[in-house]
């Protein structure tokens, strides 16, 4: 960013941090007041600097500190999301300082007024929050004893990353994060095409791209066998858990926040990494897509993901007797619904799982699933175009089932069975509640051997209407044409209430705009019993 655009842009954040700054109670200036001098006297200082990142990179920062004169505070160190810059968290930050935080928020290396590179949360980016970390135990108040990160998306990795890298990390706030970079772009080796082209886009528009980046999005449309090898091997060099040993070594206390329908970062690439965690730990799961949870907490509303982390960082940095050890590990909001439940461990969430076994179809084209074996039927359809049956749209079909309550519907009667399989209850006679991974056992050939499908559960009222309850790719590769294979996979984990009177039906069909699938013209997909879905309730 060139340095006049840079400097009018931190003088128009000074004024509205400022009125940021000033917050409930704080008298506004007189005409002939200064507001920063105001400010400044009634609340926390904010001052942009710049920090020197690894190989001397200039990384653009603000820091955010109390002004009450004390030796030492605890440090919070908050990198910008994905294509955002250190003015995201101004908000947070104010509302962590004026309770005792250090609070030091940058701009990631190869955005906006950051020099270098975007690496993707590489080495580079892990050298620069502990660069970070040392400027500011150098330049602040900052206690060296009572270190934590915060950030949403791209912050929340380089949080989570840094942690197995620098032992000075205590706690760890990671929102809308990824622990398995492979599992975030490929589902079952399929490629999650729209979620990976938005991030691609938008680190185009808003920043500089490295040539290895460049490089590996080539590979990753691509779509070529031996190159998406090299795309894995990259994405496991910048996913936390591929360090799990080292964080556990560590023993940082890491909370984790994502949403049920994060379209770039979904849930399931999360919860194997949660559960071998072994230091103090918790994980919230909420409605939404990507970032849309925390979104309100970025403007100073109330927000629930943001107070758990303030209460997180309040006790494992300050030592606040708060409650929070006392609290259980896990948390969900269902689905559609505002209330929130708590698990002592992920593993006693969906405690009570009960198998449904696809069947023949009727003569409307819809087969059961029911809870006795059925044998003896195949059902056939073309993989090659959208049945209509879909996932949605990245981040805007989260959003709305989170503001709205309005999940993706399609109707289950029309659905051209030419294009998809649907097998369905009968009337759930009292309410079922979804709790974890819905896991589907298949059996099926193709005419091809290599091809891809995608597997939906809706909840569909008496008129036939269903709402996406959850849904995930599967792609085969190298199979014999016309020979059985079986194929087992997880749907994204859930938390869902099916009303007494609708349905369950699992919709199977070979097109979905969020993933880029392998299938071509005449390609066909036949499954054959005995196929089975277990669906975890409690």
């Amino acid at each position: 960013m060139p340095s006049r655009h840079r400097s009018a842009r931190r003088l128009t954040a000074a004024a509205l941090a400022a009125v940021a700054l000033a917050g409930p109670g704080v008298a506004a200036p007189t005409a002939t007041a200064s507001p920063l001098a105001d400010v400044a006297a009634a609340a926390p200082t904010l001052r942009f600097v710049d920090i020197p990142g690894a190989g001397g990179v200039r990384l653009e920062a603000n820091v955010i500190a109390p002004s009450d004169g004390a030796v030492r505070h605890p440090l919070v160190v908050m990198p910008a999301s994905w294509a955002l810059d250190d003015l995201e968290y101004l908000v947070p930050a104010e509302q962590l300082a004026a309770s005792g935080y250090v609070v030091v928020s940058y701009t990631p290396r190869g955005f906006w007024g950051s020099g270098g590179t975007i690496d993707v949360a590489g080495p580079q980016s892990r050298a620069d929050l502990s660069k970070v970390i040392d400027w500011s135990l150098v330049h602040t108040d900052a206690d060296p004893e009572h270190i934590g990160t915060a950030g949403i998306s791209y912050g929340a990795g380089i949080g989570l990353l840094g942690s197995a890298f620098d032992p000075r990390i205590k706690a760890v706030v990671a929102m809308s994060g990824w622990a398995d970079l492979v599992g975030s772009l490929y589902g079952d080796e399929t490629q999650h095409l729209q979620s990976t082209a938005v991030l691609a886009l938008l680190g185009g528009l808003t920043g500089r791209p490295s040539s290895g980046f460049r490089q590996v999005l080539s590979e990753f449309f691509g779509s070529d066998r031996p190159a998406e090898q090299a795309v894995k091997a990259w994405a496991r060099e910048r996913s936390p858990q591929t360090y799990l040993d080292r964080i556990n070594a560590n023993h940082p206390a890491v909370m984790l926040a994502n949403a049920w329908g994060d379209s770039i970062f979904p849930p399931n690439q999360l919860i194997p990494f949660f559960q071998r965690l072994q230091g103090p730990k918790r994980l919230e799961l909420r409605p939404g897509d990507h970032a849309t949870a925390e979104l309100t907490g970025l403007l100073g509303l109330p927000n629930t993901t943001w107070s758990s982390a303030r209460a997180w960082l309040d006790h494992y940095l300050k030592g606040a007797d708060n409650g929070v050890t006392g609290e259980p590990q896990v948390r969900l909001q269902p689905q559609l619904q505002d209330y929130t439940e708590s698990f002592p461990s992920w593993s006693a969430v969906g405690s009570h799982p009960t198998t449904l076994h696809p069947g023949p179809a009727d003569r409307w084209g819809t087969g059961s699933l029911g809870p006795a074996p059925a044998a003896g039927w195949s059902r056939t359809f073309g993989t090659w175009a959208d049945s209509g049956a879909d996932g949605g749209m990245v981040v805007v079909s989260g959003l709305s089932e989170q503001v709205l309550k309005l999940p993706p519907l399609v109707s289950v009667p029309l659905l051209p069975r030419a294009l998809c399989d649907v097998w369905q209850t009968g009337p759930e006679p009292v309410g079922q509640r979804i709790r974890g991974e819905v896991r589907l056992s298949l059996r099926l050939r193709s005419n091809r051997g290599t091809g891809s499908f995608v597997a939906y559960l809706y909840d569909v009222d008496p008129l036939g209407v269903g709402r996406l309850v959850t849904q995930a790719p599967y792609t085969f590769l190298d199979r014999t044409p016309g020979q059985v294979f079986d194929a087992d996979l997880a749907l994204q984990a859930t938390a869902y209430d099916v009303p007494a009177g609708h349905r369950l039906a699992l919709v199977v069909d070979g097109v979905d705009p969020l993933y880029l699938t392998h299938d071509s013209a005449g390609e066909q997909l036949t499954f054959e019993g005995p196929s089975a879905v277990t669906v975890p309730l409690e």
